[in-house]
């Protein structure tokens, strides 16, 4: 499965972005699928994740209420919903996907992700 992220950009602070992942190739597997972020001189840290059936989410506390995860899976497509941005928001975000034997399963650890993105860099200025 190959992933790509797009959508990240410049925006000030309480503005909103979304994210996109298309996922291509061995797309009939059932994937539970997440979004992870890196700013610089940190750590990857899980930021959001969905079941394939779409009925079971997740969130970071830190972004919990602002950010809404979700997928359409006849696209082959998931996104990241990001609202009132903040400057603790900027980072480079990944999107991933790992097989799943059950449809509800949601994953949060990068260590049980497969297939990862190449990242989309979003920039807050305050």
């Amino acid at each position: 499965v190959q992933l790509q992220a797009s959508g990240g950009g410049l925006v000030q602070a309480g503005a909103s972005l979304r994210l996109s992942c298309a996922a291509n190739g061995r797309t009939s597997s059932t994937y539970a699928m997440g979004w992870f972020r890196q700013a610089p001189g940190k750590e990857r840290e899980f930021v959001a994740t969905i079941s394939w059936n779409g009925g079971s989410t997740l969130y970071a506390d830190s972004v919990k209420g602002r950010f809404t995860i979700s997928r359409d899976n006849a696209k082959n497509t998931f996104y990241l919903q990001m609202d009132r941005l903040t400057p603790e928001d900027a980072a480079v975000y990944y999107c991933a996907a790992t097989a799943v034997d059950n449809p509800i399963v949601v994953v949060t650890s990068p260590h049980l992700y497969d297939y990862w993105g190449q990242g989309t860099l979003v920039t807050v200025s305050s």
